[in-house]
């Protein structure tokens, strides 16, 4: 399954949907690995980047979320926490057990949890951006 930036990700904030597609691209080039055979050897590297720039990522959406007052920011501030807590698991467990394919397979699922998060939550959050401006 790859992980590709459509428009329907685009939340209109620049700052934003440029962090998105890193994120993705990220993804998607660990999918690539695994088509390749190589998923084992770069799923430690691939990881490690999607935890910290989640960390760096949620930081700079919840900074816009304060300045513009956006109503759902508790759930959206305890969603982001709660992800971090999930990924801070895998990488856990990946250095604990080492690469393996169900390891692959959780950091795919987590991947698909932050896609389903970019179209819900924070097309509500650029939506509340846009009309507060």
């Amino acid at each position: 399954m790859a992980f590709k930036w459509t428009s329907d990700l685009e939340t209109g904030n620049a700052i934003i949907d440029g962090e998105h597609k890193k994120l993705i691209q990220a993804a998607d080039d660990l999918v690539e690995a695994c088509a390749q055979g190589k998923g084992r050897q770069v799923v430690n590297d691939a990881v490690e980047f999607l935890l910290n720039y989640t960390k760096t990522h949620f930081a700079h959406e919840e900074e816009l979320q304060q300045k513009y007052k956006f109503p759902a920011y508790p759930a959206h501030r305890t969603w982001h926490q709660s992800y971090v807590r999930e990924m801070e698991n895998v990488s856990k467990v990946l250095k604990a057990e080492g690469p393996t394919i169900s390891i692959v397979a959780e950091v795919n699922t987590r991947v698909s949890e932050l896609i389903t998060h970019i179209r819900t939550m924070d097309a509500k959050l650029a939506q509340h951006i846009k009309s507060v401006q």
